[in-house]
């Protein structure tokens, strides 16, 4: 090999070493399709409220209630901090990727109870951070409250992030935390906040242990992941497709008491005119009269005006 072949089989070697982090650095930072739709336009409505995180978005979508929002993963989480004179409730805890502890430090000095809608890891990772946690009586709930690091880590795979992930964050020892359940709750429970009642309502479907809650004092109707504005997850091996149907039933004969649905993604306000919607289209694919779109492998969307359905494949 002569010298100048050797230089030139060296500068190759090397432009390799330098260029392989570089191009595999780009290629996780690459704008997914799901991000160059934000922000939602829905959010130039609300009030924002400034916090020092920017994994964060914080909004004031109703009097004593704020969202916070985690924009920048594909789920685009939603968590609900309520507060009364007394205590205040945190609905879910999101995805356990930045201080969410912090955030709710910032907006209250009450003390905190933490109720997740359903323990799928996307809505309990912070939940580890709080002393005070209530969770439905079910397997389901005691299982998840082990903590994951196999359903984390999906979480954070290529195309589910938007941007940069936190400053220090890790991502190999990235996992759910196990977390104590203090307390079990049912179906009707009444949780007095001081001068507001939040009614806990059983609307299991999504999961076993999925609830919503009710303020019925202000017309607030938190749905958890039995509805939010985007396609509705009814595919996975807990889902029960019947108990779901008689859970939107439920939430649609309150309809008429509500003044805004909060749902667990992407929106934080709704419609109530939307819950018997929902109702109506659920029952159109369920009697065939809607025909799928096939997703990824093994699901199946189902579109009825702005309400979709991801769901299991039919099987053949």
């Amino acid at each position: 090999m002569s010298f100048y072949t050797a230089c030139r089989w060296r500068t190759v070697l090397w432009l390799a070493m330098v260029m392989s982090p570089l191009l595999t650095c780009l290629a996780q930072t690459a704008i997914p399709d799901w991000c160059r739709a934000l922000p939602r336009p829905a959010y130039k409505t609300l009030e924002r409220v400034a916090v020092n995180d920017r994994w964060f978005e914080v909004y004031k979508p109703a009097a004593g209630v704020f969202a916070i929002y985690e924009p920048h993963q594909s789920e685009e989480t939603i968590a609900y901090l309520i507060t009364g004179q007394e205590r205040a409730l945190l609905f879910d805890t999101g995805m356990g990727i930045a201080d969410i502890r912090k955030i709710t430090a910032g907006l209250t000095n009450l003390p905190i109870v933490v109720l997740n809608s359903h323990t799928h890891d996307d809505h309990v990772g912070g939940n580890w951070e709080f002393q005070t946690i209530y969770g439905m009586d079910t397997d389901f709930t005691r299982q998840n409250a082990r903590g994951s690091r196999e359903d984390a880590q999906a979480e954070i795979a290529q195309g589910e992030i938007c941007g940069s992930l936190p400053p220090g964050f890790d991502p190999s020892s990235y996992q759910t935390r196990p977390w104590k359940i203090t307390r079990y709750i049912r179906d009707g429970e009444r949780l007095e906040l001081g001068g507001r009642t939040i009614e806990v309502l059983a609307t299991p479907g999504h999961t076993p242990d999925a609830i919503s809650l009710l303020d019925r004092s202000n017309g607030l109707l938190f749905t958890g992941d039995t509805y939010y504005p985007g396609p509705i997850w009814i595919y996975r091996p807990e889902t029960d497709l019947d108990a779901y149907a008689r859970s939107i039933r439920r939430l649609a004969n309150l309809a008429p008491q509500v003044k805004l649905v909060l749902g667990a993604h992407n929106v934080p306000v709704a419609d109530p005119k939307v819950l018997p919607e929902l109702v109506e289209a659920f029952d159109a694919v369920r009697a065939g009269k809607v025909k799928s779109v096939p997703d990824s492998p093994g699901r199946v969307r189902y579109k009825v005006g702005e309400i979709v359905f991801l769901m299991r494949s039919p099987q053949k």
